[in-house]
């Protein structure tokens, strides 16, 4: 085996986790690919004679690259981020998938709220965040990465750390207990039950509602209780089926209309509360990532 067939070998064994380093800094997972892509053009293109930590060294060579692709991003985005919803891992309700490597990424999966969040940081808040308290890099190695000391790289850690603490939910670990509650939240969706679904979500509950470039319309932030009940009543003659799904390790649904997908929900499920409910509501999207139809 020659040595760049040696690399190959190599940075395939890293290429899993080289991905979920690149979900959680962009939050899309075609863009993801892309820039574990631009890792193997490098390292082919590189002198790796004094390199020590293969995988440290491509850790970071797939920051950099995330780091200049959210520059990028901010600088031309036009969507309102509130409404925002990050690509899901969505597979069936059984636990199973269809792509080998997204099934390995979601043994070790981000919940979508936590993502959400982490579309609020800045590039370079984001990378320290990720690398150090996601994948344990040191400040040493993130420093040059963001061209600042490890002292500085480590103050955006904490200050994105802080901001993640406060506004993204832990859920609850019984998944069982979580996919109750939502099982809850649509009996009483579709039998217009007002009081039971008031008593499944959280008083300070959001809504989210991201219907991308295709729908615009229909994207928007809701809050609170009283109002997200509203909204699920008016919706829910539209759901006239709907199929369980599992959304980043946590309950979700794909909903339909005439066999045709709707929308793809994930809940948040804290204290046998719902506090979250992300919606991606365009159908392109959605096909795009392979969201499961009603006979998958």
């Amino acid at each position: 085996m020659d040595e760049k067939d040696l690399l190959a070998e190599r940075f395939q064994a890293d290429r899993t986790h080289l991905k979920a380093v690149a979900y959680r800094m962009l939050g899309s997972l075609s863009e993801a690919e892309d820039a574990v892509q631009e890792a193997w053009i490098k390292l082919s293109r590189s002198d790796m004679s004094d390199v020590r930590n293969l995988s440290g060294w491509l850790t970071t060579v797939v920051g950099r690259v995330c780091l200049d692709m959210l520059r990028s991003r901010a600088s031309r985005r036009e969507d309102p981020l509130e409404y925002f919803v990050p690509d899901p891992l969505v597979r069936g309700a059984e636990g199973t998938t269809r792509d080998p490597e997204e099934e390995a990424l979601l043994t070790d999966s981000v919940g979508l709220a936590l993502l959400v969040v982490l579309e609020t940081l800045g590039p370079a808040e984001r990378l320290a965040f990720v690398l150090h308290d996601m994948f344990a890099v040191s400040f040493d190695e993130i420093a040059p990465i963001v061209d600042r000391t490890p002292a500085a790289t480590r103050q955006l850690a904490s200050r994105a750390r802080r901001r993640v603490q406060g506004a993204a939910p832990s859920p609850a670990p019984d998944i069982a207990r979580q996919r109750q509650v939502v099982d809850a939240f649509m009996a009483a969706s579709h039998g217009g039950d007002f009081e039971g679904l008031l008593a499944v979500l959280d008083p300070g509950v959001v809504l989210r509602v991201d219907g991308g470039k295709a729908l615009a319309a229909a994207s928007g932030l809701v809050r609170g209780a009283e109002a997200v009940v509203s909204q699920a009543l008016l919706y829910a003659r539209f759901r006239r089926e709907y199929r369980k799904v599992l959304v980043n390790g946590a309950p979700g649904i794909v909903s339909y209309v005439d066999g045709q997908m709707f929308g793809l929900m994930a809940f948040t499920v804290v204290d046998e509360r719902i506090v979250q409910i992300q919606i991606i509501a365009d159908p392109e999207r959605m096909a795009e990532l392979g969201v499961p139809g009603l006979e998958d």
